[in-house]
């Protein structure tokens, strides 16, 4: 009886065990794949043109990120970081935008909530996203990327940007 009580005891570890590592086989395909707008998402220097308190021009390249939103239905955020509030005169800019995937374009609605400006709205014209139609600041050919932006709290004047792909490499660090 002693010999019946270890056998099953011994068949049930073994199904224990065999099970417990048919569980971690993720089956199927294992590949998550991409969303809709992953070829223009990615880190972006942008240069910003500005105006100090004497009324010059400053020229300063911030980083600004595209990313998806999570409906992954041609929507995306264009997000300075909060890095635009480190120069004078230049507001802060994170906005959900719609993207032409066929060919680069995008706009966001009128008076799109600035979701690092409380209360505050913007509305993006003329976007567009050229693969390899840029040059970076150490001279490799990236993408580029151009819009217009309108603040709420500045009607009436429009602000262009305008930038490169970020690489990673340090000669295009800004």
């Amino acid at each position: 009886m002693k010999n019946i009580k270890n056998n099953i005891i011994k068949i049930l570890f073994s199904i224990l065990i065999s099970v417990s590592f048919a569980s971690c086989d993720a089956g199927g395909d294992p590949e998550a794949g991409g969303t809709t707008t992953q070829d223009f998402a990615g880190d972006w220097f942008i240069n910003i043109n500005a105006k100090d308190a004497t009324g010059t021009v400053i020229n300063k390249y911030i980083r600004f990120t595209t990313y998806n939103a999570s409906a992954n239905d041609n929507t995306m955020f264009i997000d300075d970081n909060g890095l635009s509030q480190t120069v004078p005169t230049s507001q802060v800019l994170k906005a959900k935008y719609t993207i032409n995937i066929a060919d680069g374009s995008f706009t966001s609605d009128v008076n799109t909530p600035n979701l690092r400006q409380t209360g505050k709205t913007v509305t993006i014209t003329n976007g567009k996203i050229e693969k390899l139609g840029g040059t970076s600041r150490g001279g490799h050919t990236v993408d580029k990327i151009s819009f217009t932006v309108e603040f709420s709290t500045e009607p009436g004047i429009k602000y262009t940007y305008v930038g490169t792909k970020r690489t990673g490499f340090k000669e295009d660090e800004y």
